[in-house]
């Protein structure tokens, strides 16, 4: 029986449900020959650790050190990040991922901000100290995205990936458009449902989408995106002309993140484009994603999914774990 000790920093919504899934599966684990072992639970006021295994606990049992520190002295064989990180700073993220890799742990990260910021330094930290650093979770949670790109595609000479990437404007725009509900009222429904956050701007200004483009470019494809090197569009800037333009051409918007890789470069937007109701996009309504990729050996792959949160997202982090354990 293989032992893996396994830490979760940041203990909200996706990190709960991380362990909680890991317990849900335990005996399936322990069939395969692998005990995964919960040794810290770190959450933003407090922490719980115990070398010979932790339930899922409620935040308020979270008692004892937090922090990087506490992480390192926990001494896992993997850590998931799973927090939530500010985009200014990257942090608590940042912080906790550097230490894990310092300590010669593999890294399964949940959170973008840490990774929009100094993602291709954290790659190249993690590949000096032979350990795994996976991010699936990330970039699109359940939607494949990113294993399409890293594994699916490998050597297929990809030009082009687009996506509904972002739920949130998805279902602003859904109802805009279907529905003829101004953005302030879309808005308003879209957070009593909670599916949009008090702060709306990184999802209708094309933060979270651009984000998601990024990782996928630099951790899919090898490249080196910066944040500023993709352009955005804001969704509340759109008039209420411009959906009766659409809907009388029978037409559906969408908020698409798009990269092109031609001879003459990179280039890198998202912007809210409308397509025909024979699209493969103008399907996906409310909080699916989508993502299309076209390449010179494969032509173009579609893929789509709706996977309830924060389920969707814990489990993209227990398959990269399997994957690290092999």
């Amino acid at each position: 029986m293989k032992t893996i000790r396994i830490a979760i920093a940041g203990y909200g919504n996706v990190g709960r449900m991380v362990a909680q899934m890991v317990g849900e599966r335990r005996a399936e684990d322990l069939a395969a020959g692998r005990d995964l072992r919960l040794v810290a639970l770190l959450g933003r006021r407090g922490g719980a650790t115990d070398s010979a295994g932790l339930g899922a606990l409620e935040p308020t049992a979270l008692t004892g050190p937090t922090g990087p520190a506490a992480l390192i002295a926990a001494a896992p064989d993997i850590t998931i990040e799973a927090g939530p990180s500010d985009y200014q700073s990257g942090e608590p993220a940042a912080s906790y991922i550097r230490a894990a890799l310092g300590a010669g742990s593999h890294v399964v990260v949940a959170s973008k901000a840490a990774l929009v910021r100094e993602g291709i330094a954290l790659r190249a930290e993690a590949a000096a100290r032979k350990v795994q650093l996976r991010i699936s979770a990330a970039a699109a949670a359940a939607l494949p995205a990113l294993d399409l790109l890293a594994d699916s595609h490998r050597g297929a000479g990809v030009f082009r990936v687009e996506g509904i990437l972002n739920a949130t404007s998805n279902v602003l725009l859904t109802a805009m458009a279907r529905d003829g509900q101004s953005f302030e009222v879309a808005l308003s429904a879209a957070r009593e449902a909670g599916v949009a956050e008090a702060d709306h701007r990184n999802d209708t200004e094309g933060y979270d989408a651009a984000a998601k483009l990024l990782l996928l470019a630099n951790f899919g494809l090898g490249l080196s995106l910066k944040l500023d090197d993709i352009a955005r569009q804001d969704l509340g800037a759109l008039t209420p002309a411009q959906f009766a333009h659409w809907r009388a051409r029978g037409e559906v918007p969408k908020q698409v993140a798009r990269l092109e890789l031609t001879g003459k470069g990179t280039r890198a937007e998202v912007g809210i484009r409308a397509f025909p109701m024979t699209h493969p996009f103008a399907g996906v309504e409310g909080g699916a994603k989508a993502v299309s990729i076209t390449s010179r050996d494969m032509g173009e792959v579609f893929c789509t999914g709706h996977g309830e949160e924060p389920r969707a997202t814990a489990a993209a982090v227990l398959k990269d774990l399997l994957r690290i354990c092999g």
